[in-house]
């Protein structure tokens, strides 16, 4: 079986920091490209950054110099470092990576943890 696990979301005040991170586990040939998306009350769900093997990252406009995204090949981590955080970042944050199982690419998802700006 593979594994996405988040942690590190939590409730901050406006302008703070959290860190969030998500490891990956089971039985995994290797990891492609790795996210983040997050999806507010109410909204549609929407990239935040994005990590590939072999190209540079990517982040939506509304985080860009706020946020930054990093991983851990060997640990199978991905990390989102977040400052100055803003009352709209709140969101349920999650990660997303292409795996490949037995030969196959597929795409796995975690099971979100809560972020929330207060202000």
């Amino acid at each position: 079986q593979v594994q996405l696990v988040e942690s590190g979301g939590g409730l901050v005040q406006a302008g703070g920091s959290l860190r969030l991170s998500c490891a990956a586990s089971g039985s995994i040939f290797s990891i492609n490209a790795m996210g983040w998306y997050r999806q507010a009350p109410g909204k549609q769900r929407e990239l935040v950054a994005v990590i590939p093997t072999g190209g540079s990252t990517n982040y939506a406009d509304s985080v860009k110099g706020r946020f930054t995204i990093s991983r851990d090949n060997a640990k199978n981590t991905v990390s989102l470092q977040m400052n100055s955080l803003k009352p709209e970042d709140t969101a349920v944050y999650y990660c997303k990576a292409n795996i490949v199982v037995r030969g196959t690419m597929y795409l796995h998802w975690g099971q979100g943890t809560q972020v929330t700006v207060s202000s």
